[in-house]
């Protein structure tokens, strides 16, 4: 055929032959013509009237043929989509197999149109009819030869795509490593599927097919199930497992923490209370026992079981129901996040690196009369202490921190639930001296109680079992807004996402006595108690909302709103459009976190689309900064794309839009130290406008939180930039606080958390994205700001042995110790230096240290004339001398050692999100992990169960509380008692 080509001069003697009456010639012309079009397309478009005419001619043996060249022309004139039409109408002629730039072009236009459809079918059954029969042929034997050809990945892609999940299990189950195929599709349908429905089917598809096999990955099915929400599932599966052996009861406690990982509270209670309900029937007494045992108020019920009564001989329990009993026990402390949060807290209490020289630098050098940055120093030491209960600068401080007053007093005290988060067992004696006496507000400041009660939620957040009630009787039994305020934000915070019906009523009622400041704090409550339910609720506050005349009240409404609709996508459509619609811009701007957390993590283009509408075309200020900052929480999945999408709208002459994009990097690349990101926001640090200046440094605390000089040098000059800043006395106040807020976060947590809205099985966090949301409305109500440490996450992993305890062990990791170490501490002389006040100099002054400085010259010059006349008369002293310039020489010679490019550490260790992927258990290690990549909390299974176990030892936490009203004394009520000494004899 080639030999014809170079022979070939013009196609005008095949195009004659169509005219010819004998099928023969026509066919002869046709099947040259079809070798040929891509050398003669333009002579041959000149015909193809009569090539289409042989097409539509029933009778023509070879009209699919026709069909083929009428295809191909048509693609060289650029008519894509008539010539996929007669490219279907070339049925079998058409070779999906043929790699040519032909095939490949109309099959991705045959894809995109057949996924249209069925994407449109898929919303409106009416659609159905619109498809092409020949169009399914095609796209059919397109995903057959993927998969025939072992192009799993590439068949489970289209499938996904065209919505054909019987392709899909088809191309999951002919595949060579049936694991590795499930956990792709599971990311697929995360990262580009954009419909939550067609998403929850795919999962539903996957789950089946796990289920159907004979190891099943019990860890991605309880993911999958959590996304589906079918906590009955979930409970049955976690059943199974602690009911058999100790490996199985390993993975069931494995399981167990990784979905408390995605900090779903209701979820997680919903598990444990069917668990709790496939747990009686086997606790149930036998025979016609009474239950009267199981009724103890002690809670004894092992007593009951134990023994018959009946006929007086002692009958002892089953071993296996005892240990199923005491799994039991284990599972349901961990879903209640009781163990996680124990196991944190003495982490991070143990690990804590904070260094207190940097809040002493700033607290020296700030004005006695400026309260918003001694708030924001009170506030940058809650943040840095995070978790960690290290109060002491709090202590040593007592009389600095009591100019705090009225609400700087309120955040004082709130800041102490930052400081002791996760203290779920001491949380409320902690807080005992502040908290209102006896349900009632007693003699001390509304300020302090209410900070007490927004610091009881931020202790409890989203594990309040135990501190609801208590908040509650609070709320109800007082008439002061202060401490309402407070109560409603404790709240939300401790009832997230249970849509609880009494709590909901009790903040209700609070919401429609109309105090601007009760009533904010009651929309922001209201919107955290019924996260991410899509409540109908939402339409009576937004009905509310456009009757109050309350702007503060709007605005917690508007935000308390948009919290319903987390993660609802597509769902909440209608009430996004009625908020972005509405003439009122605060209810507009509630309508801009609507998007952001509707959407949370997932690219959504419709979504980006709009928010950057708003960004560039709505009239007020507020709802433009909030749309671009929108954007970080749509684009958190995909940190690399936010700088390139708000690259110029950082540049944008408005400042809140330039602010706007600061947070939205800051949000979206928290925790990643990404290179863009950095560049991005380091022109903003230094911004004309003071704000803006402000944005860009918390944003840039996000995005650098956990790196080290080692690992990107402008960690170093950033520190150095927020110092300066504290330092100089000409700063805006706005910049200052940026920067002492800034300092808090580079460091928070004792410099072992960092921020993640994303858990380790790519769900979202969703306290940790709510916790973001609230924070940046610091803007306008600066108790918000502890808001931020509901999205800290600690940077651990905790090796856990059976029985839930720390055994010794030792992990390596590959990686050079100095990339992922702690920063190293400031200093105490350059602190002192920098903080130096410039001294007054007189003339008389400086004349008198002219006439010191010369004669110190001149003797000087003495002293040296005179030791080289010492050095010419003994030269004795020579060798000495010579052997002394050698020694120094020799050390100045010695190089340093070179780094190890590994590092041995122990559990738990301190382990970087970035440094997960270097870690590994040693070779001969007694344990192994349950799961693959260790990271977090990891249950090991002991290979040497016989041997003896060394564990080890807790450091735990002090319950002291601090008294943020000044005076030193702390609370009788929790102060600890020494330990009485251990039993021993006296000899003399």
């Amino acid at each position: 055929m080639a030999a014809v080509a170079v022979m070939v001069s013009s196609a005008s003697g095949l195009l004659a032959m169509l005219q010819e009456p004998a099928a023969e010639l026509k066919l002869h012309a046709l099947s040259n013509l079809n070798s040929l079009v891509h050398v003669f397309w333009p002579e041959i478009s000149t015909s193809v009237p009569a090539i289409e005419s042989l097409y539509e001619d029933e009778e023509f043996d070879q009209r699919q043929l026709a069909a083929l060249v009428v295809s191909k022309v048509f693609y060289y004139l650029g008519e894509i989509n008539d010539s996929l039409s007669y490219a279907l109408g070339a049925g079998p002629l058409f070779d999906v197999s043929e790699d040519s730039d032909y095939a490949n072009t109309l099959l991705a236009r045959a894809l995109d149109e057949y996924a249209s459809i069925r994407s449109k079918a898929s919303k409106a059954t009416g659609e159905e009819e619109m498809m092409d029969p020949r169009l399914e042929v095609i796209v059919e034997r397109m995903l057959d030869k993927c998969i025939l050809d072992g192009k799993y990945q590439q068949a489970m892609g289209m499938a996904v795509e065209c919505r054909r999940l019987d392709k899909l299990e088809e191309a999951i189950t002919r595949c060579d490593n049936l694991h590795g195929a499930l956990s792709y599709c599971i990311n697929l349908s995360h990262q580009y599927v954009g419909h939550r429905e067609y998403r929850c089917e795919i999962l539903r598809c996957l789950v089946k097919i796990y289920q159907t096999l004979s190891d099943p990955d019990y860890l991605s099915i309880c993911q999958c199930l959590m996304f589906l929400d079918e906590p009955e599932t979930v409970a049955n599966i976690l059943y199974t497992l602690f009911s058999e052996g100790t490996d199985d009861a390993l993975l069931a406690y494995q399981i167990a923490f990784d979905l408390v990982e995605n900090e779903n509270q209701a979820f997680l209670l919903n598990v444990r209370n069917h668990l709790d309900t496939l747990c009686i029937p086997k606790s149930a007494l036998p025979g016609g026992q009474t239950g009267n045992a199981a009724t103890d108020p002690s809670g004894d019920i092992q007593m009951g079981d134990d023994v018959d009564i009946m006929n007086g001989s002692p009958r002892v329990v089953d071993p296996i129901e005892e240990a199923r009993a005491d799994r039991l026990t284990k599972i349901r402390g961990i879903l209640s996040g009781e163990t996680s949060i124990q196991l944190t807290l003495q982490f991070l209490y143990s690990h804590n690196r904070s260094d207190i020289l940097i809040l002493k630098t700033i607290k020296q050098a700030l004005e006695m009369r400026n309260s918003v940055c001694h708030s924001a120093t009170i506030c940058s030491n809650a943040i840095m202490h995070a978790g960690t209960t290290v109060d002491t600068f709090l202590r040593e401080n007592l009389e600095w921190l009591s100019r705090a007053t009225n609400w700087a007093k309120f955040s004082a005290t709130a800041g102490l639930g930052v400081i002791h988060r996760g203290h779920l067992q001491q949380g409320r004696a902690l807080m005992a001296p502040y908290l209102p006496q006896g349900g009632a507000a007693g003699g001390g400041s509304p300020y302090s109680e209410g900070g007490a009660l927004y610091a009881l939620g931020l202790i409890h957040a989203n594990h309040g079992e135990g501190i609801t009630h208590f908040l509650r009787e609070s709320l109800r039994n007082t008439s002061s807004e202060v401490v309402q305020h407070g109560a409603c934000l404790g709240l939300g915070l401790a009832g997230l996402g249970t849509a609880d019906e009494e709590i909901f009523e009790d903040i209700k009622n609070v919401l429609y006595t109309d105090s601007a400041v009760a009533s904010e704090a009651a929309g922001i409550g209201l919107g955290l108690l019924m996260v991410g339910t899509a409540t109908e609720k939402a339409g009576e506050m937004l009905a509310y909302a456009h009757d109050t005349q309350h702007e503060k009240i709007i605005r917690g409404l508007a935000l308390g709103i948009a919290l319903t609709v987390y993660g609802r996508e597509e769902e909440a459509d209608t009430l996004i459009e009625q908020m972005t619609r509405d003439q009122d811009p605060i209810l507009r701007y509630g309508g801009m976190y609507a998007l952001a957390l509707a959407y949370r993590g997932t690219a959504n283009n419709k979504a980006i689309h709009q928010l950057l509408h708003f960004a560039v075309s709505d009239v007020n200020d507020d709802v433009r900064r909030t749309a671009v900052l929108a954007l970080g929480f749509v684009l958190y999945n995909e940190p690399e794309q936010t700088p390139r999408i708000v690259s110029l709208l950082s540049e944008s002459y408005n400042p809140h839009v330039r602010y706007g994009a600061a947070l939205a990097v800051g949000i979206s690349c928290a925790g990643t130290g990404l290179n863009d990101a950095i560049s991005l926001l380091e022109p903003l640090t230094s911004d004309v406008v003071d704000f803006v200046r402000q944005g860009a440094l918390i944003a840039m605390a996000m995005v650098m939180i956990q790196t080290n000089e080692s690992y990107d040098p402008r960690v170093g000059t950033f520190r150095r930039q927020l110092e300066k800043i504290v330092l100089d006395k000409h700063e805006d106040t706005m910049s200052k606080m940026g920067a002492i807020l800034a300092s808090g976060i580079l460091d928070a947590g004792g410099r072992n958390v960092t921020i993640k809205l994303k858990s380790r099985s790519k769900h979202d966090k969703l306290t940790a994205v709510v916790g973001l949301a609230v924070f940046t409305q610091f803007w306008y109500w600066y108790p918000l700001t502890y808001f931020i440490s509901l999205a800290f996450s600690p940077t651990a992993i905790i090796g856990l042995n059976s029985d839930l305890q720390m055994p010794k062990l030792e992990f390596l990791s590959n990686a050079k110790p100095s990339l992922f170490d702690y920063p190293k501490p400031t200093t105490q002389q350059t602190a002192t230096a920098t903080v130096k006040l410039p001294t007054a100099i007189l003339s008389t002054y400086a004349k008198a240290k002219s006439r010191a400085s010369k004669k110190e010259a001149e003797s000087k010059a003495q002293e040296k004339a005179e030791a080289a006349e010492g050095k010419a008369e003994a030269p004795s002293s020579e060798d000495a001398s010579t052997s002394m310039q050698v020694d120094g020489a020799a050390a100045e010679k010695k190089a340093p050692e070179p780094e190890p490019t590994f590092q041995i550490l122990a559990n738990p260790a301190r382990v970087l999100p970035a440094q997960e992927k270097f870690i590994k258990f040693l070779e001969n290690s007694r344990y192994e992990p349950v799961k693959g990549a260790p990271s977090g909390f990891v249950l090991l299974r002991d290979l040497r169960p016989d041997d003896a176990e060394e564990l080890v030892l807790a450091d735990t936490p002090s319950t002291v509380a601090t008294n943020v009203s000044g005076t030193a004394a702390a609370s009788p009520a929790v102060e600890e008692e020494p330990q009485p000494p251990q039993p021993f004899e006296y000899t003399s």
